[in-house]
């Protein structure tokens, strides 16, 4: 007894639109190398951000502005922004269920999410050219 012909349909068939495997596995992976990424980096910029606390303007924009620390901090910022949207899209993913809400909010976050990253991004390139 196939099923197939009856309108019986194998409980993983009613599955809509979650995708292959592939894509729930290679945003699992997206998610550790992100969180890997923040763990080596967030100690630095804590560290940063306590030397930052002590400094006077100046001496702030002059520290942001070397190479190997605005490197760092833009790749922590998109780091963070990276990371932060792969958890809101799980969220969204987990506890909404309309298809509809759910796409309009997933575009929302990716929106949002890239125009931070951006704006931070922008942020950190006027500290170190102004400097």
């Amino acid at each position: 007894m196939s099923g197939h012909g009856n309108g019986q349909r194998h409980p993983l068939a009613h599955a809509r639109g979650l995708g292959s495997a592939k894509e729930g596995s290679q945003h699992w992976w997206a998610q550790r190398v992100s969180a890997v990424a923040l763990a080596v980096l967030s100690p630095w910029f804590v560290l940063l951000a306590i030397e930052l606390a002590g400094s006077d303007r100046d001496g702030a924009r002059t520290l942001i502005a070397e190479p190997i620390t605005a490197t760092l901090l833009i790749a922590w910022v998109l780091a963070l922004f990276w990371h932060a949207r792969l958890g809101v899209q799980v969220v969204i993913e987990d506890y909404i269920h309309q298809r509809g809400l759910e796409l309009a909010l997933q575009l929302v976050v990716r929106f949002v999410f890239a125009l931070a990253a951006i704006a931070a991004v922008l942020a950190i390139a006027r500290i170190v050219f102004s400097a």
